[in-house]
């Protein structure tokens, strides 16, 4: 559906996610965390689509988190059904890799939401910020458990603290973006890199995602045998009969998620 406040494309195995509210700089309201719950239900479905981008509308912000007018308005019953913290988490657990191509302002919610995501490719004009201490409240989407993940505690404790925003090159610098990209090349680059994990084995990117995401909750031995489980698996698999196929008659496989 176009237009609304969420849009989605679906082309060659990649479905793009475009959050779709630029007069509001992209940010959330009701509306738009339930349509985009309801588009990350569909997509985890679908074995077609193998590699997800999200990214925001026009050129200023790719999405600065809830929208004000609706936080002050936020019910404890709101904030205890569907809310940010659970996109967030829906986007973390998704079994295709997710890609956020940041094309300007990711603060408050939009921050965090990038942190639930896989990759993280920024336009040379993005910038970056868990402001919420500024309102009185706290990073509630999950920002104040992901972010030392990425850049170490002591880092993450002063932008939580001060509420600081940083450009993309600092970002890139400590480890919070994996790629930074001239603004008008982000979503070639974002695509590009969807379209090369859209050709590798489909049940083995799902299944790398899911042990990289375990490794931070379970201990290294309980993690080597879950990959000893996982490898057995594909080892049975019709993908992996054509990987090794196509590598010995030298050509490029054709994989089905089988």
């Amino acid at each position: 559906m176009e237009n609304s406040s969420i849009n989605l494309e679906i082309r060659d195995f990649i479905a793009t996610i475009t959050i779709n509210r630029p007069s509001k700089l992209n940010a959330l309201n009701k509306e738009a965390v339930y349509r985009f719950r309801d588009i990350l239900n569909d997509l985890e479905k679908n074995d077609a689509v193998r590699a997800i981008i999200i990214t925001g509308a026009g050129d200023k912000s790719f999405c600065v988190g809830t929208d004000v007018e609706w936080l002050n308005e936020w019910t404890i019953q709101e904030e205890l059904s569907y809310n940010g913290q659970n996109l967030v988490s829906q986007i973390e657990n998704m079994p295709q890799p997710v890609i956020a191509a940041v094309n300007g302002y990711a603060l408050g919610g939009g921050c965090e939401m990038i942190l639930g995501c896989d990759i993280r490719i920024c336009s040379e004009k993005a910038k970056m910020g868990l402001p919420e201490v500024d309102l009185g409240v706290i990073p509630a989407y999950g920002g104040t458990q992901r972010l030392a993940r990425y850049v170490g505690v002591g880092k993450a404790k002063e932008l939580l603290f001060t509420g600081d925003m940083i450009d993309a090159s600092e970002a890139k610098n400590i480890g919070l973006v994996n790629k930074v990209v001239v603004h008008e090349e982000l979503m070639d680059e974002a695509l590009k890199m969807a379209a090369k994990i859209a050709s590798k084995g489909p049940l083995a990117v799902r299944f790398v995602k899911m042990s990289v995401n375990m490794s931070s909750s379970i201990d290294l031995s309980s993690g080597m045998i879950w990959e000893k489980m996982v490898q057995g698996v594909l080892l049975g698999t019709e993908d992996k009969t054509e990987g090794i196929a196509a590598f010995i008659e030298k050509r490029k496989p054709i994989f089905k998620g089988k």
